[in-house]
């Protein structure tokens, strides 16, 4: 007869009568519970063990860590109390079904879960192995991966945007959009302070050209400048290397650290910025309120940021020298332009002139002054009367000088209009004024390494004598409608009929000026003063007009040529070439006849003073005996003079018998 005894289900716990046989069954299965205990406290998620009813029989530790219940509280109880959801259905309890669900903690809390279910069948009945795992770390490391890709994305997007707007950017539009790039880039790599410096070879690193900083940050100081300042740092980002530390226990000069700790820096990173493998800026990464651990990833990030700049920068730099290079050429055109159209009007005005002809004492004289000043680039003045060939002159020094290599730029003075006469000789900008629809490069870049010739300098308004005193005194213009100054290696030849020390008495040019123009005077003889160059001169313009008309002269008379040595010719050599220039449109021989003035001019223009008048009575009495000295008839008979002194009072007179050029 079997034996009976009573124990305790290993399930419910609850005490049951058996017999022999199933006291070794009870005892079996209480065994496979045990080792059940054993197996699902050493997996690291949550287990329990639910009856038909979906009752509790068994909970693991992890159980109690994740719900923060004592398992046996959790005993006996409907897994509805950790699984609010609805728990376990009858549908539910199929082998492999994993859920998620929400667990409610014992203070109430949900947590995300995931729940696997599996059957669990053993002789007291069918029951359910629930395995729990904890979602809420999965979640925080799937959200914190998810944020990172997020700020990947945002920040390649960023870079992306910056490129792009960087390409058809304005050049001085750039510095402004870096200023705003540097923003972005602060803010998205959350640091307090962001710079951005250039440096210039042979230059001290000077304070940022960029710089973006949280509110309340103060403006940076210059991360690199100072030798003897951030020794270190400044060789690392001269070198091409990168300065990261995420505390100042991280630098390891003593001089920076201390320098760092002045300037209040907790962590930073500085990027050098390179061009064609010269070093040309840094970019500036502050912490200032904390230290800060730069991950490998955030280096890379400011490494590229970096990159960006420098080929915005190399961009900048390749646009500035095209553009430069594109100016030249403009000047370099304009230039060319402005000296072809100058040339041009230069031999339709100029055409027949261009020697100066004459033998004469005083002539010589001016020629040998402007030998001994062309040598120099001293300022000339040249003074004498209207039509003596000042111009000529100021060819004669030009062409003597290293400068004849190229063109001597002319400019009247009186010619040109108060209006435009600053414009004319300093040049404009587009815009300067109404009508100024393109660049004008004026007379002085012209003649840049050149000469300039003023002529009528008395006839230059005040306000523009004020700019030229400035170009005498610093060699610099300003074109019109520029504040930036152009420097200019021009030599003045400055030329005048008026009497400058009166003007100045009278208001109307500057005393400075005249010191300034007045280095080296040269006076031009008027053409009374050297008779004996008219029959020179005259066959001179006769051999012009030959050409030009298609005439041949052969003669002049003795008698017309005394006639015209006798004349005072105010208007001088101009005056003198247009008397031979009619004669020639009215000759219809070989002889030519060349009648005075028709006009007389103002007894008042005849000199008064005894040398000229005892040279035109002279004259006068020579041209009466056909130039015969000697005899009853002669000359010196009908002065009263002995032949020899007539001839000592002619060489000093400067009367010669006129000779057929």
């Amino acid at each position: 007869m079997a034996t009976r005894m009573l124990v305790r289900n290993p399930i419910t716990h609850s005490p049951k009568a058996v017999t022999g046989r199933e006291t070794r069954r009870v005892t079996q299965s209480e065994d496979s519970f045990v080792l059940l205990r054993l197996v699902a406290e050493s997996l690291p998620n949550g287990v329990l063990v639910v009856d038909h009813n979906r009752g509790i029989v068994l909970a693991n530790q992890q159980i109690e860590r994740q719900f923060d219940y004592c398992r046996n509280d959790l005993l006996g109880q409907s897994i509805n109390l950790l699984l609010p959801e609805g728990g376990l259905t009858e549908s539910s309890q199929t082998i492999g079904l994993k859920q998620k669900l929400s667990g409610r903690r014992r203070d109430g809390l949900e947590f995300p879960i995931a729940v696997t279910l599996s059957p669990l069948k053993v002789e007291q009945g069918l029951f359910t192995l629930v395995s729990v795992v904890d979602l809420t770390e999965r979640q925080e490391l799937e959200q914190a991966a998810s944020q990172a890709i997020d700020r990947k994305v945002e920040f390649e997007r960023l870079i992306a945007e910056l490129s792009v707007q960087f390409i058809n950017l304005p050049a001085d539009q750039v510095i402004e959009s870096i200023r705003d790039a540097i923003r972005r880039i602060g803010e998205t790599l959350d640091v307090d302070r962001c710079s951005f410096f250039r440096i210039i070879e042979g230059e001290p690193p000077a304070g940022p050209i960029a710089w973006w900083g949280r509110p309340g940050v103060a403006v940076p100081t210059a991360v690199t400048p100072y030798k003897d300042r951030l020794p270190w740092t400044q060789d690392t980002i001269l070198d091409g290397n990168v300065v990261s530390f995420s505390s100042l226990a991280g630098v390891p000069n003593e001089v920076d650290r201390g320098s760092y700790r002045t300037l209040d820096v907790r962590a930073a990173v500085t990027v050098p910025i390179a061009v064609s493998g010269q070093v040309v800026g840094a970019l500036d990464f502050t912490m200032l309120q904390s230290e800060r651990t730069w991950t490998e990833e955030t280096l890379h990030t400011m490494r590229v940021t970096a990159a960006v700049l420098g080929n915005i920068l190399a961009r900048c730099e390749t646009d500035e020298t095209l553009r430069q290079s594109i100016l030249q050429i403009e000047h370099a055109r304009d230039r060319m332009r402005v000296e072809t159209l100058y040339l041009r009007r230069e031999v339709q005005e100029r055409a027949g002139t261009g020697v100066i002809i004459g033998q004469s004492q005083a002539i010589r004289n001016v020629l040998e002054l402007a030998r001994q000043v062309a040598a120099t680039d001293s300022t000339v003045l040249l003074l004498g009367e209207t039509g003596t060939g000042k111009e000529l002159v100021a060819a004669y020094i030009h062409e003597m000088s290293a400068r004849r290599g190229r063109i001597m730029v002319r400019v009247n003075c009186s010619a040109i209009p108060s209006t435009l006469m600053e414009s004319e000789l300093f040049g404009r900008e587009k815009g300067a004024f109404t009508g100024a629809l393109a660049r004008q490069i004026g007379r002085f870049e012209l003649a840049d390494h050149s000469t300039i010739f003023l002529d009528e300098i008395g006839e230059l308004p005040p306000d523009v004598q004020v700019k030229l005193l400035r170009v005498l005194e610093e060699r610099q213009i300003e074109r019109l409608g520029s504040p930036k100054g152009v420097h200019v290696d021009v030599r003045i030849i400055a030329a005048t009929h008026r009497n400058l020390e009166k003007r100045i008495a009278e208001g109307s040019f500057r005393d400075d000026l005249f010191y300034r123009l007045n280095v080296f005077p040269i006076q031009v003889p008027p053409l009374k003063d050297r008779v004996e160059d008219i029959p020179l001169l005259i066959w001179r313009f006769v051999d012009e007009f030959s050409k030009a008309f298609g005439k041949r002269i052969e003669v002049i008379s003795r008698e017309d040529m005394a006639v015209l040595q006798r004349y005072s010719w105010p208007g001088n050599i101009r005056e003198l070439r247009n008397v031979v220039e009619r004669a020639m449109i009215v000759s219809t021989g070989t002889q030519l006849s060349i009648p005075l003035p028709a006009v007389a001019h103002p007894a008042g223009k005849r000199s008064l003073k005894l040398n000229d008048v005892e040279r035109e009575h002279i004259l006068s009495v020579l041209d009466s005996s056909g130039w015969r000295i000697r005899g009853a008839a002669g000359a010196a008979s009908l002065l009263g003079l002995k032949p020899t002194t007539l001839e000592a009072r002619m060489a000093k007179l400067g009367l010669a018998r006129p000779k057929r050029a």
